[in-house]
């Protein structure tokens, strides 16, 4: 059977596949992939089945030896690839003998890359799902440097396609939103804000939320209490001092905090490729 040995862990790796919807009652969220249009790429890439788990790997710098054949993909943050120290394309098939030692580069442009291996990688699941939830601490640990994954059986029939055009490298992001469902507890002016100025993704940014500050915080008109309602996917969450925070693949599934919009589904992979400092803007969607 084969499998890949970790030579080098990078900063994050976990194991994501499209998550575990449908327990937030129970107070487990969706999680999975933050870049989910990335990681469906690498598995058709590979002839996986959809629900095939990758690797999402922050910034690069990972490093795998395959023991036995296999055959990978990476895509999403763009990475130099290289395979035995030649260098190699991403957003394309890459077939690897025993012994070959595959090498992500730091990422160029974007935060998280996705390799994807034929069969993909076999955890065991947890409510149905492979994905590493960093918040609500389920699924497989990250992977370090020594660990040994295994490779599933989770391959149908090979893609007609093996190259993937990557998306356009852009500037500033713009994010698409639809205000609500507690807008009205903010004044005018911190609408025409959300929508007005530039926004710049802090430091304090993980899989759960992205920080992000701007030159004029956003003003509630409503200072009340607000209980603990549900939270998505995409939510712009204001705290107290007016700075919001963009809710990604790990959000709580609660928050007390008013949600001024949210960003549509379409552009929550664009949002979680953007790296500390980056900027973006918001509009209406």
């Amino acid at each position: 059977m084969s499998w890949l040995e970790v030579v080098r862990g990078g900063v994050l790796v976990t194991v994501q596949d499209r998550g575990r919807p449908g327990y937030a009652a129970l107070g487990v969220g969706t999680s999975g992939a933050a870049d989910r249009r990335s990681h469906d790429s690498a598995n058709r890439l590979v002839g996986n089945d959809p629900g095939a788990a990758t690797l999402e790997v922050t910034l690069g710098g990972l490093q795998v030896r395959a023991h036995g054949q296999a055959t990978v993909a990476v895509t999403g943050a763009r990475v130099p690839l290289r395979v035995n120290g030649i260098p190699c394309g991403d957003y394309s098939a890459t077939h690897l003998s025993d012994g070959d030692v595959l090498t992500l580069g730091h990422a160029t442009a974007g935060l998280r890359s996705y390799l994807a291996v034929r069969g993909g990688v076999d955890a065991p699941p947890t409510l149905g799902s492979r994905a590493t939830d960093t918040l609500a601490e389920l699924g497989p640990p990250s992977i370090r440097t020594g660990d040994r994954i295994p490779i599933g059986t989770m391959a149908r029939q090979w893609p007609a396609e093996e190259l993937i055009p990557p998306p356009p490298t852009v500037g500033a992001a713009t994010l698409h939103v639809r205000l609500g469902p507690r807008d009205e507890m903010f004044t005018a002016g911190a609408l025409d804000t959300l929508l007005g100025q530039a926004w710049t993704v802090t430091q304090d940014s993980n899989r759960v939320g992205m920080r992000l500050e701007g030159p004029v915080p956003l003003e509630r008109a409503d200072r009340g209490e607000l209980p603990s309602e549900g939270m998505v996917p995409g939510a712009l969450q204001v705290p107290a001092g007016g700075q919001p925070v963009l809710f990604l693949a790990d959000h709580p599934v609660t928050g007390g905090y008013p949600v001024i919009a949210v960003v549509v589904d379409d552009d929550l992979a664009a949002a979680a490729q953007l790296v500390p400092g980056a900027a973006l803007r918001f509009a209406r969607g």
